[in-house]
């Protein structure tokens, strides 16, 4: 039995992962940075070790120092979070080599779909319908013009091994496309160490939907609903919904048995996401699988009544995925919300620093995942966010009216947040309509700041 888990992360994960070893009987040990010492996650485990400074490379990117970690505490098993290891095969291999049990999917499933190249490669031989696109990744600028031509603008630029909306950018126009993947490769380069890029058709006013599955061990692979992403900026999620209020009915249908297809021919285990890129007439095609846990993954929780990170733990502890859950009905609605520390009018400008007063939303059908509690210090060396606000209501509308209340309720002083921006959002027609495109938010954009503007 898995007695001890190392909780490879910070933040808002960190802590949600601490809270399901808790309702398990499961003891934790957090690992933090020096600019971390003061976290929640650090105050919730049963231990805690510091790992490094503050920057990720020396301490929540060392896979060494949390081995380290693990061994000195006498932990089972690690679980990743998402982002950093999350998604790292070599470190997968060094927890097994190690004698720890690591919470997710083999080292195996992960190269193979980690590279996107790759993992286009699997899925068309598999019959999931993919955009036209790079038969491999490319480094060399001009290769990947020649590419592009070939394609057809417009095109979409991506890092070859990242993900999160890092290292990828839309070009519409072939006098542009040299600039922009030199910026894009770079970016990737600062994020993933890797200058290889992928080169695929854009398909215009997409819309981003993904596919929650879930494997055991024994053979056993579902699906749990879909969740709408959408609404996105710079191609980092902001609000997430389930399920899709954009796909039909028989749409949604075979888009879960296509990642049921996609997912049962890797044979994956552990939670999973397969995500596809939908167009206007509801065609859709495969994008990327993510081999982790998913930062929206609560709204799935909401509207199947699983705990996604609980699964996860029982499934490496040995446990097949119940038989109740192969034909679950989703119920209700699901909306998820990023509070990031970050100035929307100052063109979303990090804003780090010592938060004031905080008052975040309860009630029924209303969850807070967070990591940030009155007069905490939030460092500058990480990621902006800070909170997500959940929310559940029988239907659509029952689950917007919850969380416009929620936004309203919440307060946090010292520091810029995005709430403003959530509560226009909310409250945008087109939103309320559903169905909204990844565009949507460039142009929602201009109309905030006027209004926010007029109003000062």
């Amino acid at each position: 039995m898995i007695e001890k888990i190392l909780v490879a992360n910070r933040g808002e994960v960190a802590v949600r992962v601490i809270r399901a070893c808790r309702n398990l009987g499961i003891h934790t040990v957090a690992v933090y940075s020096e600019s971390d010492s003061e976290a929640l996650h650090v105050q919730l485990a049963e231990d805690a070790v510091c790992i490094g400074s503050a920057p990720a490379s020396e301490s929540y990117l060392s896979i060494d120092r949390i081995l380290a970690a693990a061994e000195i505490t006498e932990c089972d098993a690690i679980h990743p979070g998402y982002g950093f290891l999350a998604e790292n095969p070599e470190f997968v291999r060094r927890c097994q080599e190690n004698d720890f049990i690591f919470i997710g999917p083999t080292a195996e499933v992960m190269e193979l779909m980690g590279n996107k190249t790759n993992a286009r490669r699997i899925m068309k031989k598999a019959g999931v319908p993919i955009t036209p696109g790079a038969e491999s990744s490319i480094s060399d600028v001009f290769e990947a013009k020649a590419i592009a031509d070939q394609i057809g603008f417009p095109v979409m630029i991506k890092a070859a091994n990242g993900g999160g909306g890092k290292g990828m950018r839309e070009v519409y126009h072939p006098h542009k496309f040299v600039s922009q993947f030199q910026v894009a490769q770079q970016e990737a380069i600062r994020a993933f160490g890797d200058d290889r890029m992928y080169i695929e058709k854009f398909i215009v006013k997409p819309h981003h939907i993904e596919v929650q599955v879930l494997g055991d061990h024994f053979g056993n692979i579902i699906t749990l609903g879909e969740r709408d992403c959408s609404i996105q900026r710079n191609h980092q999620k902001l609000i997430e919904e389930a399920p899709s209020p954009f796909i039909s009915e028989a749409t949604r249908q075979k888009m879960l048995d296509t990642a049921l297809l996609a997912a049962k021919t890797v044979n994956y285990t552990s939670a999973g996401t397969i995500e596809f890129i939908v167009d206007e007439r509801q065609n859709f095609y495969f994008l990327e699988m993510n081999t982790r846990l998913q930062v929206e993954h609560p709204v799935t929780e909401f509207v199947t009544g699983i705990d996604l990170v609980e699964a996860m733990i029982k499934i490496e502890d040995g446990h097949p995925i119940p038989a109740a859950w192969h034909d679950l009905p989703i119920r209700g609605h699901a909306i998820e919300c990023r509070i990031n520390a970050e100035d929307p009018i100052d063109h979303f400008r990090p804003s780090p620093g010592q938060i004031g007063k905080i008052h975040f939303p309860a009630g029924h059908g209303v969850r807070v995942d967070t990591g940030i509690y009155d007069e905490y210090m939030i460092p500058s060396d990480y990621d902006s966010m800070i909170a997500k606000i959940i929310v559940y209501g029988a239907d659509r509308e029952a689950a917007i009216k919850r969380m416009q209340a929620a936004i309203d309720e919440t307060v946090i002083t010292g520091i810029d947040t995005n709430l403003d921006f959530h509560y226009m959002i909310l409250q945008d027609p087109y939103y309320l309509l559903g169905g909204v495109d990844t565009g949507f938010i460039d142009q929602f954009l201009k109309s905030f700041i006027d209004d926010l503007q007029r109003k000062v």
